[in-house]
C-alpha cells in the first residue's frame, strides 16, 4: 500500500477544537510508515459516503476513517463491497468498534501502530426498507427501497427513538452523557410498541431489540457476549416488555452483566431477521451504527466477504 485517503469529521467527539492538529499529527505519522496521505474533511452529512467512492475511484490504496461510528459508517457505505482496506482512526463519541479492535482510542497512537496492523475480510450488516418520500399529493408519492450497510449494531425501537429525538446540541455538547439525559426522558415518553422479529424461522417480539456484528453497544456495555465481528452471522438480543419498572431492571441489568439471566430477555444467532410493527398504525424506527435508518418493516442480512479491515 503507497496511497491513502485519511477521511475525518472536523467535529467528531467532545474535542473538536483539536482535531485539526490531532489529524495533521496521524496523518504525518502515516507518512512515516512509507504512506502518500491526501486528507479529505467532511463538510455535511452524508460526505464521507463520497469522499470514499472518489478516493476509490482516484486509486487510493487505503481508505482511513477518522470520526464516531457515523462517520465510520459513511465510508463503509462508500467502500463495500470493494476490495480497498479500511482502518479505523477512532475519533468520535462511543468508538464501538475501535473498543471492539481494542485499537489505542487516541488517534495519533492509532496511526503510530498502522504498520502492524493485519487485514482482515469480514462479513456486514445490511438493512433494507422502503420510504416514501415527501411529495406535493399523495398521488405523486412513490415508494422507494432503501439499503445500507452496517459493521457494529442495528438497534430497533426504544434506543432509536432516543437517536430520533436526541437535539444535536445535547450530543455535541455531552456526549455519551446526552444519550443517557435522553433515555431517561424517553423512558417516560416512550410507548414501547412492540413489533415482530423474525430470525431464520424462529420468531420473537419486542420492544426494544439489538441485531449486533459486535460484542459491544454503545461503545462499553457488553450486551452480547456471543456477537463475533470476524464470523458472518448476527447476535439478537431482545427484550419484551411494555413496562417502565421492568425497563429499568433491564438497564439495571445489561449495566451488571447480568441481563441475559432475565426469563424474557433473549439472545439468538441468525444471518436474517425481518421486523415489521405488530400494530402497522405504530411508526418504530431503526439505528444503524448509532446512526438513525428508518421505519420499519425493514430485513437485516448478513453479507459475507463484504469489507477488508485493518487491525491488530
Amino acid at each position: 500500500m503507497k496511497k491513502g485517503t485519511l477521511i475525518y469529521n472536523p467535529v467528531a467527539g467532545r474535542r473538536p477544537a483539536r482535531r485539526e492538529h490531532e489529524i495533521r499529527a496521524a496523518a504525518a505519522a502515516l507518512r512515516q510508515a512509507g504512506l502518500e496521505i491526501e486528507l479529505a474533511p467532511t463538510e455535511r452529512a452524508d460526505m464521507a459516503h463520497e469522499l470514499a467512492q472518489t478516493a476509490v475511484a482516484n486509486g487510493a490504496d487505503v481508505i482511513f476513517a477518522c470520526g464516531g461510528d457515523g462517520t465510520i459508517n459513511e465510508v463503509i457505505n462508500g467502500l463495500a463491497p470493494s476490495q480497498v482496506p479500511l482502518a479505523i482512526l477512532p475519533g468520535g463519541t462511543a468508538n464501538i468498534l475501535a473498543h471492539e479492535l481494542r485499537l489505542p482510542l487516541n488517534p495519533v497512537r492509532a496511526a503510530r501502530e498502522f504498520a502492524r496492523w493485519k487485514p482482515h475480510r469480514i462479513a456486514l450488516g445490511r438493512a433494507r426498507w422502503t420510504e416514501t418520500p415527501a411529495a406535493t399529493t399523495a398521488a405523486s408519492a412513490v415508494a422507494q427501497t432503501c439499503t445500507r450497510y452496517y459493521i457494529s449494531v442495528a438497534g430497533v425501537g426504544y434506543d432509536a427513538h432516543i437517536v430520533y429525538t436526541l437535539s444535536p446540541w445535547l450530543k455535541k455538547n455531552f456526549g455519551v452523557a446526552g444519550y443517557v439525559v435522553e433515555a431517561l426522558r424517553q423512558f417516560v415518553l416512550y410507548s414501547y410498541p412492540r413489533f415482530s422479529c423474525r430470525m431464520d424461522g424462529l420468531e420473537k417480539q419486542g420492544t426494544f431489540a439489538v441485531i449486533h456484528r459486535t460484542r459491544l453497544y454503545a461503545g462499553w456495555l457488553h450486551m452480547a457476549p456471543t456477537a463475533d465481528l470476524f464470523a458472518p452471522h448476527f447476535a439478537v438480543c431482545s427484550f419484551p416488555s411494555r413496562s417502565r419498572p421492568r425497563y429499568l431492571l433491564y438497564a439495571l441489568a445489561v449495566l451488571a452483566r447480568q441481563h441475559l439471566r432475565l426469563r424474557d430477555v433473549s439472545l439468538d444467532h441468525c444471518n436474517e431477521a425481518v421486523c415489521s410493527p405488530i400494530d402497522s398504525s405504530e411508526t418504530i424506527r431503526f439505528e444503524l451504527d448509532g446512526e438513525l435508518g428508518g421505519a420499519l418493516p425493514a430485513t437485516f442480512e448478513i453479507v459475507p466477504d463484504a469489507l477488508t479491515l485493518l487491525g491488530p
